[in-house]
């Protein structure tokens, strides 16, 4: 009796071993923001609500508004995650865009401010570094005040010498 009891401790023992624990608040917090950044990547509004904060939801839409018109998204990536206690995190992304009339790639860095209240959600959202005008920043170009004639360098002529016999 003993060596079965010992026989089924050691299998349980086995199974429990093997058996993955749940995961960390961190790990579901960056998995909820690699599904949120990738669901803005690809223009999945629907999704990408599910993970905004309701308090912030309508300044969200704000400063994204023209993205996938005006604003196009040419790649994101998750930079860094820095946890601020066991329910807050900061996330950083860097964002690859261009607008469609000018085709010049910028890249904006983004921090995110995420906190876990019945699940991971971003609060807020502000640019880091970079170009402006991803958060639907108002952005005044300048044209040149005059055009110039282009410029003139004077012509040198080099003329060989023939040497006399």
């Amino acid at each position: 009796m003993r060596k079965v009891a010992l026989v089924l401790l050691g299998c349980s023992g086995a199974l429990l071993a093997g058996c993955p624990a749940p995961p960390t608040a961190l790990a579901r917090a960056q998995q909820a923001a690699q599904e949120f950044n990738q669901d803005v990547r690809f223009g999945r509004s629907e999704l990408m609500m599910e993970h905004v904060a309701s308090a912030a939801r309508d300044e969200f839409a704000e400063h994204h508004r023209a993205w996938g018109t005006g604003v196009r998204l040419a790649d994101m990536e998750l930079a860094g995650i820095r946890p601020e206690g066991d329910h807050a995190l900061r996330v950083v992304v860097r964002v690859a865009w261009y607008r469609p009339e000018e085709q010049e790639l910028r890249t904006t860095t983004l921090e995110q401010t995420w906190h876990d209240k019945d699940g991971w959600q971003l609060v807020a959202e502000k640019r880091l570094d970079g170009d402006v005008g991803l958060l639907g920043e108002h952005v005044v170009y300048e044209a040149p005040s005059a055009l110039r004639a282009p410029a003139r360098f004077p012509t040198v002529r080099l003329v060989g010498e023939s040497a006399a016999p």
